[in-house]
């Protein structure tokens, strides 16, 4: 079983609010600082892992149970999205830097 069109679409969703909120979900990854040796691969996690969350929950809301044919397929599509997300990621950053360079 591959995942439905619906839950597709649904994923995607997530994953674009997610990219649109890429700097809450990297300011959260900043507070482990020092604990953590990459903000960037914190946040992503992060982002993944909520995206993961509200894929299984839509399974659920459906009585079914994800497939392992439907987590590999999830994955991929993770993979597809990975260079969007670290782009929303890192490019928050460093328009956080510009604006600290014309503050100081």
């Amino acid at each position: 079983m591959t995942i439905a069109k619906e839950n597709k679409e649904f994923i995607n969703s997530l994953i674009e609010y997610y990219i649109s909120e890429s700097e809450s979900y990297r300011e959260i990854a900043e507070e482990f600082r020092p604990e953590i040796e990459s903000v960037q691969d914190t946040a992503f996690g992060i982002i993944t892992g909520c995206v993961y969350s509200g894929f299984l929950q839509a399974y659920q809301n459906q009585q079914q149970t994800a497939s392992l044919e439907d987590i590999k397929e999830f994955n991929e599509m993770i993979k597809q999205k990975a260079p969007e997300i670290k782009k929303a990621i890192s490019s928050q950053r460093k328009t956080d830097h510009q604006s600290n360079d014309k503050t100081e």
